[in-house]
C-alpha cells in the first residue's frame, strides 16, 4: 500500500488520503464553482455537494484519468443542477405572481459607496454577462481563461471534443463582448 497513489489510497477508502485530496483541490474548485454561480453562499454548498458526491463515487473513479479532472466534471455537473433548480424558481416565482423586487433579491457583495470604482463597475457587468450565458459557452470559458486548463482537458471534463470547446469558447468570448459592447473582445 505504501506505493500507491493518493488517489488509489482515497478510492480504496482511506479517509485522509481523501481529505488530503480535498485540501489539495479546494482553493482552485472553489474559485470554479465561485465564478460558474457567481453567489459565495451557493458556491460553498456546491463545493460541499461536490466532495459528498466524490466520496460517494470515489470507488468507480479510473487513476488512468486525472483526479482533478474528475473532480471538476463532479463540480460542473453540480453548477448545471443548480443553474436548472434556479431557472425552474425563476418561472415559478413568475407563475407565482412573485416578481416583486423583494421576493426574488438575492443579494450578492454590494460594494459601499466610496469602494464603487470604474473597475469595480467593470467587473459587476462581466459577472451579469457571464451569468448571462449559457451553460454549453460558460464551463469551458471559466475553465480555459481563469483556470488556464488546456483545451484538451476541457474536453475531457465536459465529454465533448476538442474543436467543440474552440467552438465554443470562440462563441462565448463574442457573446461576452457583445453584451458588454467592448469593441474587439471582452
Amino acid at each position: 500500500m505504501e506505493g500507491d497513489s493518493i488517489e488509489a489510497r482515497a478510492a480504496g477508502g482511506d479517509r485522509g488520503a481523501f481529505s488530503a485530496l480535498m485540501a489539495a483541490t479546494k482553493g482552485d474548485l472553489y474559485r470554479f464553482v465561485r465564478r460558474y454561480v457567481g453567489d459565495e453562499a451557493e458556491a460553498h454548498d456546491l463545493l460541499q455537494e461536490t466532495y459528498t458526491a466524490a466520496w460517494l463515487a470515489l470507488r468507480r473513479y479510473d487513476a488512468a484519468r486525472p483526479f482533478d479532472v474528475w473532480l471538476r466534471s463532479i463540480a460542473l455537473n453540480k453548477c448545471r443542477d443548480w443553474s436548472r433548480r434556479r431557472a425552474v424558481r425563476r418561472v415559478v416565482r413568475g407563475v407565482m405572481g412573485l416578481d416583486a423586487p423583494e421576493a426574488s433579491a438575492v443579494r450578492i457583495e454590494t460594494p459601499s459607496p466610496e469602494t464603487q470604482l470604474d473597475d469595480r463597475r467593470r467587473a459587476e457587468a462581466l459577472h451579469r454577462a457571464l451569468t448571462r450565458l449559457p451553460d454549453g459557452l460558460k464551463a469551458p470559458l471559466l475553465l480555459a481563461t481563469l483556470e488556464g486548463r488546456s483545451h484538451g482537458e476541457i474536453a475531457a471534463i465536459m465529454g465533448v471534443t476538442t474543436k467543440a470547446v474552440e467552438t465554443r469558447i470562440a462563441r462565448a468570448r463574442k457573446r461576452l463582448a457583445e453584451d458588454m459592447a467592448v469593441p474587439g473582445g471582452a
